[in-house]
């Protein structure tokens, strides 16, 4: 059975060698996400600071850290769960093979939660000042809460089975927050909160929240989980976490019942968001790897702190990817992408690419059956499938789509990025294959746009034979225009060009332009069928990650793709030469995220020989 508190399992992993106790003082004041973030990078083990600066409560780290160790903790039920998801995607698999299937009733009876009259939440209230202050990055506005689980229920239809438990960003200190009363409630476009926080608005009604900290290790798996609409994330933290979940009732000030809330959380800070009412929410250091900036988003009126006896404070540090969240990614994917072909008709596969900021660069393989009798495949339905994708729920924030056609490679891993690209890139024709959506939504965290919540997108659609050979290595005599240069291949195909800083749209445009004009379509540039100009070509073409983040963050598709020998045409954009994508940084770019100096040298200390981390990275 899975665990029935956060305890159990950190207890679980330290029997197991997969967890460490750091038991001299850590500031959580960025010392704490420096030393997660260097034991993440080197695959440590979890975490556990039990003595943390100016604060009494124990804090743990790195609990999801691995792939391996997500999976040891859903061990007991993650494979009931994925053959629900198989009875989701066909019910006659039960009729076929009904022996593989005798345990999944129980999965079934797990996902109702258990509504009790007491809990160990309830043993215990604190402030916002007594809980751990956890800033990672030296921008950041506050003290953040970084595995939080938010939770509220429809207005007009109160109960768990229309809630939504969510992990949106909650920031308990700093900025205009009156101290221990007042914390931001920061929830991107296309979040489940946002449909009750509506109908809310709708009513003049405050919508009560709470925010639900540790607890068994399910809740924030759950809270991150893309379920369907309608199916309550609590049924399926019981079905994965291998028991129902407890539940208890807090009461308001007024004496009144509260919302429900996990009987075996560490913490809970329940509040209601008020109507109208915003505060200035930020920085913080984010999954993009840059800072999401200073912007009004709800103000929740706390009113109550409530924490267990033995509570832990769980966390996790975000940055440039990889980090602890990409396991989240992978197990997310592992249960729930059998079932993408079904919800997406023609698709069979779909990959958000961490390595890009997961929304930034969506890679897909799609059918592409309109003409199996034609000569020559080229993107049909394809870009139909393309349309599906772009119109599903949190897939609909990318701002890069790049769509390859089934038949043309049955085998092909979509999680191998490198093949995946040099497939798209034989086959592109960027006369025709480069599809733009203009002035519409993209990630909030993304700032390439034109505002917040604001951007492009681009479809980039290959079927069909391959149309050249891509080059690796750079051909000698390559001549550049003033200003642009060293060059290097980062992939098959993709050249990085370093280009002048880019000041203003008008010169960096015009720069770019100057770029193309300098070639024809028939140069032996040309063979590279994407070229990046970035700020550092070497660093972007060092690491396959690299060229992801570089091209993908820093870039919106409408302003800042371009070609040899570009035309437009009955409003359609192609070019005859290469596609040039413009990923220098921009003025209205969040700073990238940089670690404090002296911090590390603090940490140095606690690895060198004798130290407490000594021998764990």
């Amino acid at each position: 059975m899975g665990y029935r508190t956060l305890r159990a399992a950190l207890e679980d992993l330290e029997r197991t060698g997969q967890l460490r106790r750091i038991d001299v003082e850590i500031d959580p004041n960025l010392e704490m996400a420096e030393i997660h973030r260097r034991i993440y990078q080197a695959g440590g083990p979890a975490l556990w600071f039990t003595r943390v600066k100016g604060c009494h409560f124990s804090m743990a780290s790195n609990i999801y850290g691995t792939i391996e160790r997500t999976r040891f903790l859903f061990r007991d039920t993650i494979e009931a769960v994925k053959k629900l998801v198989e009875l989701k995607i066909d019910p006659g698999n039960f009729a076929r093979r009904p022996w593989r299937y005798l345990g999944s009733p129980f999965a079934g009876l797990n996902a109702l939660p258990k509504f009790v009259s007491s809990g160990p939440i309830l043993d215990h209230e604190t402030t916002l000042s007594q809980l751990p202050q956890l800033k990672c990055w030296p921008m950041d506005g506050g003290a953040f809460v970084t595995l939080p689980q938010v939770y509220s229920e429809d207005p007009d239809a109160p109960g768990w089975r229309k809630s939504n438990l969510g992990m949106y960003r909650v920031q308990i200190s700093g900025n205009e927050f009156v101290p221990d009363r007042e914390i931001g409630m920061h929830y991107q476009i296309h979040r489940g909160i946002g449909v009750h926080h509506t109908a809310a608005l709708r009513r003049n009604e405050a919508l009560p929240v709470h925010v639900w900290v540790g607890g068994p290790p399910v809740m924030p798996l759950a809270a991150v989980m893309p379920l369907p609409e309608g199916l309550p994330e609590l049924a399926f933290a019981g079905a994965l976490g291998g028991r129902r979940v407890r539940m208890v009732r807090s009461r308001r000030p007024d004496g009144s019942l509260g919302l429900p809330m996990p009987a075996e959380a560490d913490f809970v800070i329940t509040g209601t968001i008020q109507p109208g009412e915003t505060k200035p929410e930020g920085p913080f250091g984010d999954h993009l790897g840059y800072y999401s900036l200073t912007h009004p988003f709800p103000l929740v009126r706390v009113e109550r702190v409530y924490h267990r006896k033995d509570a832990i404070w769980p966390f996790t540090v975000v940055g440039r990817p990889p980090q602890e969240d990409t396991a989240f990614g992978e197990i997310i994917h592992e249960l729930t992408g059998p079932v993408i072909p079904t919800v997406v008709p023609g698709i069979h596969a779909v990959h958000a690419v961490d390595a890009a900021g997961v929304h930034p660069l969506l890679l897909a393989i799609g059918s592409e059956r309109y003409v199996p009798y034609a000569s020559k495949r080229t993107p049909q339905e394809l870009l139909t499938c393309a349309n599906a994708v772009l119109g599903q729920g949190q897939l609909s924030l990318a701002k890069y789509l790049l769509i390859i056609a089934h038949q043309d490679a049955p085998n092909l891993d979509i999680h191998d990025i490198p093949a995946f690209f040099r497939h798209l890139l034989e086959r592109i024709d960027p006369t025709r294959d480069l599809h733009f959506q203009t002035r519409t939504t993209i990630d909030t965290l993304d700032y390439t746009g034109d505002g917040l919540n604001q951007g492009s997108k681009v479809v980039i659609a290959a079927a069909g034979e391959a149309r050249r050979t891509l080059p690796t290595t750079v051909p000698s005599g390559l001549r550049f225009p003033e200003g642009f240069g060293t060059p290097h291949v980062a992939l098959p195909g993709v050249l990085t060009v370093t280009g002048p800083t880019f000041r203003d749209y008008p010169r960096g445009y015009a720069d770019v332009q100057r770029f193309a004009d300098t070639y024809s379509p028939d140069e032996a540039i040309n063979q590279f069928p994407l070229i990046l100009l970035c700020d550092d070509s070497e660093f972007s073409a060092r690491t396959l990650n690299n060229f992801l983040w570089t091209a993908f963050t820093r870039s919106n598709p409408a302003a800042d793709i371009s070609g040899i020998g570009s035309f437009t045409e009955q409003k359609h954009w192609g070019c005859r030469g290469s596609i040039i994508i413009d990923a220098r940084r921009k003025p209205q770019h969040a700073p990238p995220l940089i670690e404090d100096s002296e911090v590390n040298k603090r940490v140095d200390a606690l690895a060198a020989p004798g130290g407490p981390l000594h021998g764990l990275y």
